[in-house]
Parts: structure tokens; sequence; C-alpha cells
């Protein structure tokens, strides 16, 4: 089974904590209080790219790159790239 295909059948186990809330809405500058929801929706874009390097998912789209941990699917944090 294709790695991403895992994290899509894990999706609803995606989650972060309290300060992972509070890094990805500055990072991104989100003025949404569902992060993990916004993060989801951009895992599921079909536009979006989703690799995995070691223990984390990476998944990258529109400028932004969310960091996902592979066992505990905590969204670790999200970052806009430069490019």
């Amino acid at each position: 089974m294709e790695d991403k295909q895992v994290l899509f059948n894990n999706i609803d186990k995606v989650h972060t904590t309290e300060m992972g809330i509070d890094r990805i809405k500055k990072n991104l500058k989100l003025d949404t209080d569902d992060v993990v929801e916004y993060c989801k929706n951009k895992v599921l874009d079909k536009n979006c790219n989703i690799y995995k390097q070691g223990k984390n998912w990476y998944c990258e789209i529109d400028n932004i790159k969310i960091t996902i941990n592979s066992y505990s699917y905590t969204i670790i944090t999200a970052h806009k790239l430069k490019r």
C-alpha cells in the first residue's frame, strides 16, 4: 500500500497539541480555530504532494508544508514555503 494511502486511511486520527495549534496558527497566520480540520483538508486535497521521510509525513500544498508524525498522527508543525 502506498504511504499516503495509510495517512488517508487514518485521517481521523490526525490531531495536534495546544502548543501545536498556537504554532501552526502563528506560522501560517491562520484565523481559524479548527487548525486540525484546516490541515486535514489540505492533506486530502488532490493537489497535495505527500511523502514520508523517516518518522514523518510531509504534505506540501499552496506554498505550505505540514509535518505529521507517522506513528502518532500528531501534526507537529506547518510552515509557509519560501519559493
